[in-house]
């Protein structure tokens, strides 16, 4: 078992636990504000989430309270040797708990038991995470990896108002294409900047994208060889009504559909350039990732695509983007 604490806010909890289990890990179940255990873990993909910030392998739970993850820890069979470190943290401060004493208590424990101190680089850290009145208890396997500040899309080469925030890109991605990656073939029908391609390349995937519009396929590629030198990808011009690519050409398909501020793009209206978008991500793919302004679940059922899940997310008081994870069959 493994227990997995989660970034973002509140609000990003459903989203964060599907995202994991799509793509790395198995039966995750929340248990407290920003906590989940799960069953299983692709310990070398748990680094690449967007909204797993760390992941332990489960020692066990308590009440959040430090003398019973102190017990808890004495009792538990601990098959490790080397430095150690503790780390106690209260989620939100929700809990009645004083992180300082338990990472003295733990502390002790291990000290008793034989293990040295190393705060700086230790071999080994137990984390003690506490959240409403629930304490997990284990020792940290994996930490989120990615520097999304790093690539802001101010920062990038090319540049449009409205591009999306890299994290929630790289949730997207992970989404649409979790069981088939490292190895995944990611498509992008509207791939505008080039950040879910982006993402998808800086997790192992092959990015592939299209954009009715010239300046935005080329500066998506500038984009890309900017930020991916050594990655696999390709970018063109295209309509994503009518896709220049063979049936099954790729392992998920993940777009962020035009606003309504937007009212035609390369001749369509928006209603039906979301719905042929739709249909052609079924021909070309059996997984999908739709963001949107509004709820497109009828043109994807239309489509021939299952909802799996829909989340709505407050980007700003005009804008609430709807994320519709689909598949088929």
């Amino acid at each position: 078992m493994y227990c997995l604490e989660f970034a973002g806010e509140a609000a990003d909890e459903p989203i964060a636990a599907l995202e994991a289990e799509r793509a790395a890990a198995s039966a995750v179940d929340r248990v407290a504000p920003g906590l989940a255990t799960a069953r299983g873990l692709r310990v070398d993909r748990a680094p690449t989430l967007a909204y797993t910030r760390r992941a332990s392998e489960l020692l066990g739970r308590t009440a959040a309270d430090a003398d019973d993850a102190a017990a808890l820890l004495e009792a538990a069979s601990i098959e490790r040797t080397g430095t150690v470190a503790v780390r106690a943290r209260n989620v939100r401060s929700s809990a009645d708990v004083s992180t300082a004493a338990a990472e003295r208590d733990l502390g002790t424990v291990l000290v008793d038991r034989g293990f040295a101190v190393d705060l700086e680089d230790p071999d080994h850290e137990l984390r003690a995470v506490f959240a409403d009145d629930v304490c997990l208890v284990g020792w940290q396997v994996a930490e989120r990896a990615a520097t999304f500040g790093s690539r802001a899309p101010t920062d990038r080469p090319f540049f449009q108002p409205g591009s999306m925030a890299p994290v929630d890109a790289r949730a997207y991605v992970n989404l649409a294409a979790g069981p088939a990656l490292p190895d995944a073939t990611v498509f992008d029908p509207m791939c505008g900047t080039g950040g879910l391609l982006l993402e998808a390349g800086l997790i192992g995937a092959r990015a592939f994208g299209s954009d009715a519009q010239w300046k935005m396929a080329r500066g998506t590629a500038e984009n890309l060889a900017g930020f991916l030198p050594d990655a696999r990808w390709d970018v063109v011009r295209g309509d994503a009504t009518a896709l220049p690519f063979a049936d099954g050409v790729a392992d998920a398909v993940v777009f962020d559909a035009p606003y309504g501020r937007q009212s035609k793009v390369a001749g369509h209206e928006l209603e039906s350039l979301v719905g042929g978008a739709l249909g052609e991500a079924a021909r070309v793919a059996p997984s999908c990732v739709l963001v949107g302004d509004r709820s497109y679940e009828d043109a994807a059922r239309d489509a021939g695509w299952t909802v799996e899940a829909r989340f709505e997310r407050r980007v700003h008081g005009s804008l609430t983007r709807h994320v519709h994870v689909l598949g088929r069959g």
